[in-house]
C-alpha cells in the first residue's frame, strides 16, 4: 500500500504541471470567480488527480496479483478503476461543454455553466455505478433506522449503489468554486475514511482506495491552493463523489461514510431549496473579502459569509476544518 500511495502522489505531482500546459494550449479554461479580475485558468484538474489515483490503484493491483495472488481484491479494485474512468470522462464532457456566456443564478451570482438542463448531470454520472453493480460490491445487510439490520438483497447493487454514486457525485460537485476547497476537503475525508477503514473495516480494500486518493489530492493541492494555477472542474468533483461511494461500498463502512460526507448532504438539501439554480459564490469586495449576496441561504458558504467578512483563503480553511470536525465524529464511536 505504501508503494502505491507514493506512486499516486508523485504521478500527480509531476503530471499536473504538464497537464496545466496542455490544458492551457488546448483552450480548456475556466474563470477563477472569487478573484476581482476573474482570471482564466486551465480547468479539468480532475484529470491530474485521476491520473495519480489510477497509477496508484493499478500498481497495487499488479503487486497483489503477482506477489500475493489477490485475484478477488484485483477484481474489486479494477471495478473501482472503471468507475473512475467513466465518471472522469463524464466530468470532462461537462467541463468541455461550459458555455462562453455568463449566466445569472438565483442568488445573483454570475457564473459560467456547463449543461443547461439540471437532469443531464445525474444522467452522466449514472454509468459510473455499473462496474460496482456488476460485481455485486459490498454487503447487502444494512442498518436501517427503526428497522435494525435488514438484508436488502439485490436492491443493494441495483438500487442503493447507483443512487449513492449519482447522489454523492453531484453533491460533491455542488460545494466548490473556491481555490483548494474541493481538493482540501477531499484530502480530509479520503484520509479519514482510509484510516477508519484500515482500523475498523473487515475488508482493507476501502482503505486502499481512500489513502491512494488522499495522496493524489495532496499533490494536486500544491497547484490548486490559493492562488490556484489550475481549477478542479467537474472532472474532479464528479469522480471524488463516485470514488467515495466505491470505497464505502467495498469497505462496508456506510455509516461512517454518511457522517464524513454530511456537509455535502446538507449542501445538496440547501441547493434543493433553490431548485439547483443557486451557486456557492458571494461578492468579492475591494478589500478581497467575500460577502453574501442576499439574505437567503442556498449554500453552506452563504452561512459562513453571514458570520463575517472572510477572504477566500479563510473560507476554504473554515470548510476544511468543518470537514475535519465531521470526520472526527466517526472515530469517537466506531460503528
Amino acid at each position: 500500500m505504501l508503494i502505491s500511495i507514493a506512486i499516486s502522489f508523485f504521478t500527480t505531482y509531476f503530471a499536473t504541471p504538464l497537464l496545466i500546459k496542455f490544458l492551457t494550449a488546448a483552450g480548456i479554461l475556466g474563470m477563477d470567480l472569487n478573484k476581482k479580475n476573474k482570471p482564466k485558468l486551465p480547468a479539468s484538474g480532475g484529470i491530474c488527480v485521476a491520473t495519480g489515483i489510477l497509477a496508484g490503484l493499478l500498481s497495487y493491483v499488479g503487486i497483489e496479483t503477482f506477489v500475493n495472488n489477490g485475484q478477488t481484491t484485483s477484481l474489486q479494485l479494477l471495478a473501482a478503476v472503471s468507475s473512475i474512468l467513466i465518471v472522469t470522462f463524464a466530468g470532462l464532457l461537462d467541463d468541455l461543454n461550459v458555455k462562453s456566456h455568463i449566466t445569472k443564478t438565483k442568488d445573483g451570482s454570475n457564473v459560467k455553466v456547463g449543461f443547461s438542463k439540471w437532469w443531464i448531470k445525474p444522467l452522466l454520472t449514472l454509468p459510473a455505478a455499473i462496474p460496482l453493480m456488476v460485481i455485486n460490491a459490498g454487503e447487502t445487510t444494512m442498518l436501517i433506522p427503526f428497522l435494525g439490520n435488514v438484508n436488502v438483497g439485490i436492491l443493494y447493487p441495483l438500487l442503493f449503489i447507483p443512487v449513492g454514486v449519482v447522489g454523492m457525485a453531484n453533491a460533491v460537485n455542488l460545494l466548490g468554486g473556491f481555490n483548494g476547497i474541493e481538493a482540501g476537503m477531499g484530502f480530509v475525508y479520503m484520509t479519514s475514511l482510509g484510516l477508519y477503514s484500515l482500523l475498523y473495516s473487515r475488508d482493507p480494500i476501502g482503505s486502499v482506495i481512500f489513502l491512494i486518493s488522499a495522496a493524489s489530492l495532496l499533490a494536486f493541492l500544491k497547484y490548486n491552493w490559493l492562488p490556484a494555477k489550475i481549477l478542479p472542474g467537474d472532472s474532479l468533483t464528479y469522480f471524488l463523489g463516485a470514488l467515495v461511494i466505491a470505497g464505502i461500498a467495498l469497505g462496508n463502512i456506510e455509516r461512517a461514510g454518511i457522517i464524513a460526507m454530511t456537509p455535502f448532504i446538507i449542501e445538496f438539501l440547501l441547493k434543493v431549496r433553490s431548485r439547483f439554480s443557486a451557486s456557492c459564490l458571494g461578492v468579492v469586495g475591494e478589500d478581497g473579502k467575500i460577502k453574501s449576496r442576499n439574505g437567503k441561504i442556498y449554500s453552506l458558504t452563504h452561512v459562513v459569509m453571514k458570520f463575517g467578512n472572510f477572504t477566500e483563503k479563510q473560507i476554504v480553511i473554515i470548510f476544511i476544518l468543518i470537514e475535519l470536525a465531521f470526520c472526527s465524529i466517526m472515530f469517537l464511536k466506531p460503528f
